[in-house]
């Protein structure tokens, strides 16, 4: 990350990378594929931490409570890094190529959690929905707690999230909800 930094993602090589950590480049490509990689490594584990945090979800919890119990996991594994989630998310924002492959991680987890829902016993399309508003809290979440100036826990951002969630889709009743088709 401090490569990253430092001389810009771009500029840095897997050479310098391995050698800032003592290693050699053949002993780096056995741990990542290349050295956008390095951005992502925790992903299999944050995965398999939402995903074990919505199976120990209690049995009769609605959909979204199960994804706001995975999304307090995530906050307690990713909270007390913020300076570190700063400066891999500015390196991240400044590459296209990057923005894309953190979309890509994102889609997993959504896919993940749709399916930890899916075996909860959730219809497909119910537990899909969830799984896509879970994922877009965490990412707006994620992305308030890096870039805003208080030092706010990202638990507390996610709950914040996802009450605006709750607040914006609270059913309005039928004399209230505008038809898309008749509008």
């Amino acid at each position: 990350m401090e490569l990253y930094v430092e001389r810009g993602f771009e500029q840095t090589t897997v050479a310098e990378i391995a050698q800032r950590a003592g290693l050699t480049a053949r002993t780096f490509f056995r741990y990542f594929a290349d050295k956008r990689e390095v951005l992502f490594a925790g992903s299999a584990s944050l995965q398999e931490h939402l995903v074990s945090a919505l199976e120990g979800a209690p049995p009769a919890a609605p959909p979204m409570e199960a994804i706001s119990t995975a999304l307090a996991a995530a906050a307690a594994m990713l909270g007390g890094r913020r300076a570190y989630s700063r400066q891999r998310q500015s390196v991240i924002a400044a590459h296209a190529e990057l923005r894309e492959r953190e979309l890509i991680k994102m889609a997993s987890l959504s896919a993940a959690l749709a399916e930890g829902l899916r075996r909860r016993g959730v219809a497909a399309a119910d537990a899909s929905l969830a799984a896509e508003a879970g994922i877009a809290v965490f990412r707006v979440s994620f992305e308030r707690w890096v870039s805003e100036p208080t030092e706010r826990e990202l638990a507390q951002v996610m709950r914040d999230s996802l009450s605006q969630l709750r607040a914006l889709t609270a059913d309005r009743g039928p004399d209230q909800v505008v038809d898309a088709a008749s509008a």
